[in-house]
């Protein structure tokens, strides 16, 4: 049995997510210790159980990870002639997948190896059927398996539940910038909405005619996704919306600083995605929580160049206390995002 964790994440983020992979093992009783080298765009999180660790480190929680699964095997160097063999060796007697997923790390290394992925998968998944390995048809109640190329000699095989880890291949939605949209930073808020609300609070919490406010809107991204939800949004901000934003009916456009500004009565939602200093912009979202504003809200921290674990933990914890009431809190760096990480809060 391995003693690992396989996650994924944005390339150059690993030392991110090997602290928090650390700190949060090391909270709930467990030593650990991740392998991971910049850029690789994965790591290997290695303890006493790779169980024990899935158990411990919950991947909702997680906010560096894109995907995460137990270590299955470490396949290293099999002969191009034959990468099947040694893969199926490692899978004997591991028990039945519902699903197999062809992947290879999101990083300049690893995207040349998908025409490879795609190719052995193609002829693996049907011998797995046959073996037994791998049920006729998606299973969702079984374990997910994955078959990650890190390497043309090197394949990491991995065991997921599908209630704990990401429902797409390499963590990634797939999401096209609709033609409409001011800007891409609306694909941000899309994402956000599919990876940090499940299906139920997305259908609870997105009803027609709730109330929004998006602070630093210019040029309307994120109005823009709200108002395809049939939201009305108080959009925030000096410089200009597009134009098409006010045929909707559903925009007000107020010119303002987010900073400083308040609704006149408690709103549905907050959003905000303006450029500031993490901790100022925490201490903002948390007022209007504090003060009974809004009741739902999603908003991004730009984190700094250095120690982003510790300034993402500082940012949440200083939400948290100055919110002044519990809360729900749900955070994650996104694919779409950058040098940040969106934040989801409810009451």
């Amino acid at each position: 049995m391995q003693d690992a964790l396989l996650c994924y994440c944005r390339a150059g983020f690993e030392p991110e997510l090997a602290a928090e992979l650390t700190e949060r093992a090391a909270l709930a009783g467990i030593a650990g210790y991740a392998r991971a080298n910049r850029d690789d765009g994965y790591l290997l999180f290695h303890g006493e159980c790779g169980d024990a660790l899935a158990s411990a480190l919950p991947w909702n929680a997680l906010v560096f990870a894109r995907q995460k699964m137990v270590l299955i095997a470490d396949v290293a160097a099999p002969d191009p002639r034959d990468r099947m063999a040694p893969v199926l060796a490692a899978l004997e007697g591991r028990g039945r997948y519902g699903e197999l997923w062809m992947e290879h790390p999101d990083s300049d290394f690893g995207k040349p190896l998908s025409g490879l992925a795609r190719s052995f998968g193609n002829a693996l998944r049907p011998v797995l059927r046959a073996r037994g390995f791998l049920s006729a048809r998606d299973e969702p109640r079984l374990p997910r398996l994955h078959v990650c190329f890190v390497a043309g000699d090197r394949v990491l095989l991995g065991r997921s539940q599908p209630a704990d880890s990401a429902p797409w291949p390499l963590g990634i939605p797939r999401l096209r910038l609709h033609a409409g949209a001011p800007s891409r930073s609306a694909l941000k808020l899309e994402e956000a909405l599919l990876s940090l609300l499940g299906e139920r609070e997305r259908q609870a919490l997105l009803k027609p005619g709730m109330r929004a406010a998006d602070l630093g809107a210019a040029p309307g991204g994120w109005t823009w996704v709200l108002t395809r939800h049939h939201l009305r949004v108080a959009a925030i901000d000096n410089g200009p919306l597009q134009a098409q934003l006010h045929d909707t009916g559903l925009v007000e456009h107020l010119r303002a600083d987010g900073f400083r500004w308040s609704p006149d009565a408690p709103l549905d939602w907050m959003v905000c995605d303006m450029v500031e200093q993490p901790r100022r912009v925490a201490s903002r979202m948390a007022t209007w929580f504090r003060e009974g504003w809004c009741r739902h809200a999603i908003f991004n921290l730009k984190l700094p160049m250095k120690q982003r674990w510790q300034e993402t933990r500082r940012c949440l914890d200083l939400f948290a206390d100055e919110a002044g009431a519990p809360l729900t809190i749900r955070a994650r760096q996104l694919y779409h995002d950058r040098e940040e990480i969106t934040v989801f809060a409810t009451i």
